[in-house]
């Protein structure tokens, strides 16, 4: 799935020392700022650091409250419940915050669709001109990506208050459903982005979690490892990839030796920094499989002693990575842009050398795009790669994969918890929203477990037992079906349905009828996020009316008939363009077919379709469904499958 952030594969930093005990003075975490949004109505926590032992005390609009930092120099103190309400100044030693709001405070979280900006979004003209609105607040957690979970986001917060410079940036789903809330609650709001474009759910739950299911086990303590020994974790994972190969490819351990520095690469053939494909080299202009390239970069002793991570952009589509003849790291995703770090002494004063082994071809094969290739110094600039590539072609392959190391973005498990969920870890919260799953698809029979987990791991962490979680359900994208037949991302739609029905505290936005089957970033985020605030004004605020649009509970039948029972309908049932609903599928076992549907009322009505062998039936089975069912409030009619009673 496309990101929207450059990020960096391999360039995951080990957690170092407390840093708080280097305080001389008191401070705040760095997620308590100017124009922060404190939560309303319960108590407040505030932490920070100073000097190990020393007491300090933090005020607030009055109130006070008092700790002791431990011995790692961190401390927190709870402040007494406060109603809505500020600017206020927040204080602790000589550290003043200002325009500091109590109100309600929302976490938004998950992949590209949560990420995406107001200013790319469906008339956005209108929120970009919109007055500004001081009481409405947000900030956006950097992309950060740690194999132990940071106790504290590594630079100071920027809240921002929503105004025509500032709110194009926020999150368009969370701004549209914080700007709906604040409309009808009247309190401050604030609320936090926190999504990494393409990232998969198994990164946003603590280890902790993760290692209840049996199956995650050995990559967490993989991520451990990495924690502890970052060059043994990595040669390790090269060991585990080479014997992919060794199981996979014949050719495997003859072309081992293209990897070493001292491999004479004289007779091969040269091609630019590109895609193969588009390399301008007959007999790699249709080529599926395995290309080894060998790259130089000449490096002075500066430029040696200030090296940083070695960039190499996107790849086409699995690869491995040796600088010198030592592995240094490889990648499973063809969007995501290697950077890998370079382990003390493997770099030297003049020419090294650069392996690749290659499998691709797919989206072009091999170094895609026109990202800068080489070795980026701490200062930021980028020595480049010397000349061309030498490539040697390989064995033919197609439809392989080569598991990711589980320290790797988008694939990693708990380290995007550990960046950008466990640095502000108690933070009061009203609510949260998730929309993610497109990178879980073909994944489903375990994402509801997962999805719960996440649920459950995100309520401990915020001390919030029965904090309200809202889920966006996919929408649709890809190619309309002509005939019935699985489907993936319905598949994933109805986990996401199945662990909000287990859950009292949950609720479902269902947005099937506002994808685009062209795009998989579909702009139009206002509905998505009026949705979510539909459903938190019933859910999180307690306000009369029903948590969700229409959703089937049960098929039975009915002389000739079959017909659906729905709940949470507004009025009535009813079809656009049209008397008979169209998505309806009855199945006898595997095999389903298309029938006609006619609203009555809360039931549907499918005519004719009681035939013996019909086992189950299901709506909107589709990636990309047409729809035409909603509801008298405009809601459309969830997707489901229900067996026959």
């Amino acid at each position: 799935m496309t990101m929207w952030r450059a990020i960096g594969i391999g360039a995951l930093a080990v957690v170092s020392g407390p840093a708080a005990a280097q305080e001389t003075t008191p401070r705040f975490a760095n997620i308590f700022a100017d124009h922060a949004v404190l939560q309303r109505d319960r108590p407040i926590a505030i932490w920070g650091s100073a000097p190990k032992g020393s007491a300090v005390t933090v005020t607030l609009n009055g109130q006070s409250a008092s700790a002791t930092a431990d011995a790692d120099g961190r401390w927190r103190a709870t402040l007494p419940a406060q109603q809505a309400g500020g600017p206020y100044t927040l204080t602790v030693g000589a550290q003043t915050l200002n325009d500091i709001m109590v109100g309600d405070v929302f976490l938004c979280g998950g992949q590209s669709n949560m990420e995406f900006m107001v200013k790319a979004s469906t008339n956005a003209w209108g929120a970009l001109q919109t007055p500004a609105d001081p009481d409405l607040r947000y900030v956006t957690i950097p992309d950060t990506s740690r194999a132990q979970p940071l106790a504290d986001l590594e630079a100071p917060a920027t809240w921002q208050r929503v105004g025509p410079t500032t709110v194009g940036d926020a999150s368009a789903v969370c701004y549209y459903m914080a700007r709906s809330l604040r409309q009808s609650e009247k309190v401050p709001i604030g609320f936090i982005n926190s999504e990494w474009g393409g990232t998969r759910i198994e990164s946003w739950i603590s280890a902790g979690s993760l290692n209840t299911i049996a199956a995650l086990k050995p990559g967490i303590a993989q991520v451990a490892t990495y924690a502890r020994d970052r060059d043994a974790a990595v040669a390790k994972h090269g060991e585990r990839r080479q014997a992919w190969w060794t199981a996979h490819d014949p050719a495997a351990a003859k072309q081992a030796a293209f990897a070493r520095a001292d491999f004479d690469d004289r007779a091969w053939p040269t091609m630019p920094t590109s895609a193969w494909k588009q390399a301008g080299r007959p007999e790699l202009a249709a080529f599926d499989g395995v290309l080894w390239l060998r790259g130089t970069i000449d490096l002075t002793a500066a430029q040696v002693a200030a090296a940083k991570t070695l960039q190499l952009g996107p790849i086409d589509q699995y690869e491995e990575t040796w600088v010198n003849g030592r592995y240094v790291g490889g990648g499973s995703v063809n969007w995501a842009w290697r950077h890998y770090d370079v382990p003390a002494g493997t770099l030297k004063v003049g020419r090294n050398t650069i392996a690749l082994r290659v499998l691709g071809g797919s989206n072009g094969g091999g170094l895609t795009g026109a990202a800068a290739r080489g070795l980026e110094l701490t200062d930021g600039t980028i020595v480049p790669m010397t000349g061309d590539w030498r490539y040697f072609k390989g064995s033919a392959m197609t439809g392989e994969k080569i598991a990711p190391a589980p320290w790797d973005v988008p694939n990693s498990l708990t380290t995007l918890y550990n960046g950008m969920i466990a640095p502000f870890a108690g933070y009061g919260l009203k609510l949260a929203a998730w929309y993610q799953g497109e990178s879980n698809a073909g994944e489903a029979s375990g994402y509801r477990a997962l999805l719960s987990l996440l649920m459950a791991d995100w309520r401990k962490t915020f001390a919030a037992p029965t904090l309200p979680f809202f889920v966006v359900q996919l929408t649709s994208y890809g190619k309309p079906s002509i005939a019935p037949g699985p489907s993936d991302w319905a598949a994933l739609r109805e986990a996401q349905a199945e662990a909000v029905r287990q859950d009292a505290h949950a609720g479902l936005a269902v947005t099937v009828d506002v994808g685009d089957r062209f795009d998989i970033h579909p702009t139009q985020k206002t509905v998505v996020g009026e949705r979510l605030a539909r459903l938190a004004r019933v859910v999180a605020y307690g306000q009369p009316g029903m948590r969700s649009g229409p959703e089937a509970v049960a098929v039975t039948r009915s002389g000739a008939d079959l017909v659906v029972r729905y709940r949470n309908v507004t009025d009535t049932l009813r079809t656009y363009s049209g008397a008979q609903a169209i998505g309806f599928e009855t199945c006898a076992g595997d095999a389903c077919r298309y029938v006609g549907a006619a609203p009555r009322g809360d039931t549907m009505v499918l005519p004719g379709a009681n035939r013996p062998d019909v086992t189950r039936v299901r709506y909107a089975w589709s990636d990309a469904p047409f729809v035409n069912l909603f509801d008298g409030a405009d809601l459309p009619a969830a997707p489901f499958t229900l067996p026959v009673r």
